[in-house]
């Protein structure tokens, strides 16, 4: 899904004008980005929380040259999904293979009481 998707998505859900919901979707974006920025934390329950990881400076090598470069620390972010969200992916992925297991293992040829 892309953004303009979302937008269109929440244009559509919440019945309002595709600019109002370009609107509300850049403002959350924004507000996670300048929170991300001044090292805060975004926990939002039952999807997950952002937060960023400070990695340490390294050498590294330039792929064309071979040459060593030295590689500023920097923050990166850092996303990880609740339970609530795990779950309900795996839920939707797991359906169809959880419903044709089922069929296959109590299919007993016997019908039930």
């Amino acid at each position: 899904m892309t953004k303009a998707d979302l937008i269109e998505e929440v244009s559509r859900l919440a019945e309002l004008t595709r600019k109002d919901s370009e609107v509300i979707v850049e403002t959350i974006f924004d507000s996670v980005v300048r929170a991300l920025r001044t090292g805060d934390k975004i926990e939002i329950r039952g999807f997950g929380s952002f937060r960023t990881r400070q990695r340490k400076p390294r050498v590294g090598r330039n792929p064309k040259t071979g040459d060593r470069v030295e590689v500023p620390p920097k923050k990166i972010p850092f996303f990880k999904p609740s339970k609530e969200l795990k779950d309900m992916v795996n839920e939707s992925a797991g359906k169809p293979q959880a419903a044709a297991a089922e069929a296959g293992s109590s299919d007993s040829g016997k019908p039930e009481n």
